[in-house]
């Protein structure tokens, strides 16, 4: 198995950044992910770049102030508690700007980023505003928050979204790719995966992601058992499942970005696994996960 693919906890930490994944470092083109812990009364300044970055937390909540050439604008992130207790808001930061974010009582937040052309303006997203999507049903019940999401917030190119598996359940399944350009059908899209997983009464806890070649010959191929802090990255290949252990609940935040001229998620099921959609519509949404109304996606 590929292990450069499976950055465990500490690997891709760098200065200010308990993750720091750049398309330097990860070898690809597009998407970036970066995890800022802040002590109380912590201040941070960060320059987007050639980057458009969506700011959100992870826990607890912070000021971001946001300068570029139109102006300056400030944002409260109000946050919340965890990832495991809700949606956040969260602040749209363009490329060429810079941010500063600063924190009374401190807290962690994730910067999702893609490179970009063009230059949108800052914004600010409250949470009441994120669709909230429970998939599929059964065991392969997941919720998910599409913040970032393709057709619900606008980017450039920057596609992210977060998604809470409870103990036992399946995620990213079945099997799923998007490493070509099919127009109508698949996006090329990398993909970032980076992991928390609830404790339970103290013990930590832990899940499993594989990844697996789409074509013939070499390809990312990864069984990893991850832990809270871990990051997958996912250039090409079937992705999935994600498997979250009975007792954990498991949350993972994707970021995805590609060439593509249309941002756009499109994705093709792996054709030996694609049947158990059909199995879906018989089967109730988790309970764990009914505290919305939305209904099921296929």
């Amino acid at each position: 198995m590929t292990s450069a693919h499976h950055l465990p906890s500490g690997k891709a930490a760098s200065g200010p950044y308990a993750v720091d994944v750049t398309p330097e470092s990860a070898d690809w083109g597009y998407s970036s992910l970066r995890v800022l812990e802040l002590p109380p009364g912590g201040t941070h300044l960060f320059t987007a770049g050639d980057s458009e970055w969506i700011m959100l937390s992870l826990g607890g909540g912070c000021t971001v102030t946001v300068t570029d050439d139109f102006g300056r604008e400030e944002y409260e992130l109000h946050g919340r508690a965890s990832v495991f207790s809700g949606v956040s808001d969260f602040v749209y930061v363009p490329r060429d700007a810079t941010a500063t974010l600063s924190s009374p009582a401190g807290g962690r937040f994730a910067l999702t980023g893609a490179r970009c052309t063009r230059r949108l303006p800052a914004r600010y997203g409250p949470a009441e505003s994120v669709p909230v999507e429970l998939r599929g049903t059964g065991n392969c019940s997941r919720k998910v928050h599409n913040f970032g999401a393709a057709g619900v917030f606008e980017c450039d190119k920057l596609i992210a979204v977060e998604v809470i598996t409870p103990g036992g359940n399946w995620s990213s399944y079945p099997p799923h790719k998007h490493d070509e350009h099919r127009p109508g059908e698949e996006s090329e899209l990398e993909e970032i995966y980076y992991f928390e997983i609830a404790d339970h009464e103290g013990t930590p806890g832990l899940g499993y992601q594989r990844v697996s070649p789409s074509g013939q010959g070499s390809g990312t191929d990864v069984l990893a058992e991850v832990h809270a802090g871990d990051v997958v990255l996912i250039p090409d290949g079937w992705h999935g499942p994600s498997m979250a252990v009975p007792g954990h609940d498991m949350y993972y935040l994707n970021v995805m970005a590609g060439p593509g001229a249309d941002r756009a998620w499109l994705i093709c099921d792996h054709p030996d696994h694609a049947w158990i959609r059909d199995t879906w519509p018989g089967q109730p949404v988790d309970p764990r996960l009914t505290t919305r109304s939305n209904p099921p996606s296929q």
